[in-house]
């Protein structure tokens, strides 16, 4: 079966939105379109600002979205697409955002979304890309490229396949994202019934009974500090401890005052509380200044013990509670020490850890297990959709 080539220019109307001053936004004016709102396969406008109304039906009317339109992200996540609905619509393009539509009764909007889902035809695009930390592309680049596709009928064939293979997936992707939901609940729920119940022994308190600060800020760039791993919040990971990409002050090239810890301490983000993100490291380095390290009060609270209320449900929401700040939300050390907590005795709690330690290890088994499998499911979606768009699904060979 034969498959024409065209230039993406030839076969499709290519346009990027326009770039909106401030003063051209107008609260419940016309809706208008951003990268964050287009997701894989939908429009989310949840996150969308309304431009003038007036320029919207006017100036910028050329601009409007029509259904059946494919957008498609090119600035910063590129590739992201989604095909208009009736339901988005009014809708005005904006800029970072491109919109395609067939000018040819010869070729299927959905078979145009798919193909560019491609890893080929995004690896191409990525090659036209401009600058470093936020990657662009423009009409200019995507009229550089071309399409391969075969008759009609053939590609209502191939959308009709892969909608039907896409749709059993993404069922599977449902319940595997359920199972790994479980997953974590399960380990959840159990942390949340140790630190919920009490018995004999356990004693009322504050924070400031069970652990303090005993560090003090210093200069990284003194000799004795630059060969010291660096633990920021970016290296720890939410809810699990674990601590990753470290490197050591000089070749992160630290200049600002930072922590001193050791292998007693536990150490807690306080930035964007919601994120969990604390660690035990069993070695001495530096942290950032944003981090608490928690030295635990020996006679009464084990290290492991303090690791794992920091972790809890009611600790995360009384930290949330007191973040303040929209923008960057901080946990203050006042608020942090002010935790009313009932703590088991010393013994108890090793006995607890274990435990815990149980739970968390079957936990964190099935999450490793859901997790491969979705990675399965990602990499099977696009070695399908390669074949698709190398002839491979066709009736006959390309």
């Amino acid at each position: 079966m034969e498959w024409k080539t065209k230039g993406l220019d030839e076969v499709l109307f290519i346009q990027e939105g326009p770039g909106i001053r401030k003063y051209e936004y107008e609260d419940g004016g016309y809706p208008m379109i951003n990268v964050r709102c287009v997701q894989d396969g939908y429009v989310d406008m949840s996150k969308s600002r309304s431009a003038n109304y007036e320029l919207a039906t006017t100036k910028w009317k050329h601009f409007q979205v029509e259904e059946n339109d494919i957008l498609y992200t090119i600035s910063g996540t590129i590739g992201r697409s989604a095909i208009v609905k009736k339901s988005d619509l009014p809708l005005l393009m904006n800029t970072s955002v491109v919109r395609f539509r067939s000018l040819t009764e010869f070729l299927d909007t959905k078979f145009v979304y798919y193909a560019f889902k491609t890893e080929t035809f995004i690896k191409e695009l990525l090659g036209y890309s401009t600058g470093t930390a936020i990657k662009n592309v423009g009409p200019s680049h995507l009229k550089k490229m071309a399409i391969s596709y075969p008759p009609i009928s053939e590609q209502k064939r191939i959308v009709a396949l892969l909608d039907t293979i896409f749709a059993d997936l993404e069922q599977t992707r449902a319940k595997t994202e359920q199972n790994l939901k479980n997953a974590r609940e399960l380990f959840d729920s159990y942390l949340q019934q140790v630190f919920s119940q009490k018995g004999e022994g356990w004693v009322d308190g504050k924070m400031t009974d069970i652990c303090e600060i005993n560090t003090k800020l210093i200069d990284p760039k003194e000799d004795e500090y630059l060969e010291l791993l660096h633990i920021g919040a970016g290296n720890i990971v939410s809810n699990t401890g674990e601590i990753i990409k470290l490197q050591t002050a000089k070749e992160e090239g630290l200049i600002s005052g930072k922590f001193v810890f050791d292998n007693s301490m536990i150490l807690y983000s306080k930035i964007r509380p919601y994120l969990m993100k604390v660690c035990r490291p069993e070695f001495t380095g530096l942290c950032s200044a944003d981090i608490y390290p928690l030295s635990p009060i020996k006679e009464v609270m084990d290290k492991d013990f303090l690791f794992y209320l920091l972790l809890s449900k009611d600790f995360t929401d009384y930290a949330i509670s007191g973040s303040g700040r929209a923008g960057m939300p901080k946990v203050n050390r006042t608020h942090l020490f002010n935790y009313s907590v009932s703590i088991p005795p010393i013994e108890k709690q090793r006995e607890f850890i274990i435990k815990i330690n149980q739970v968390a290890s079957q936990s964190q088994d099935l999450e490793r297990i859901y997790k491969s499998k979705l990675v399965t499911i990602d990499e099977l979606k696009k070695s399908i959709l390669q074949k698709a768009f190398s002839g491979e699904l066709t009736t006959s060979a390309k």
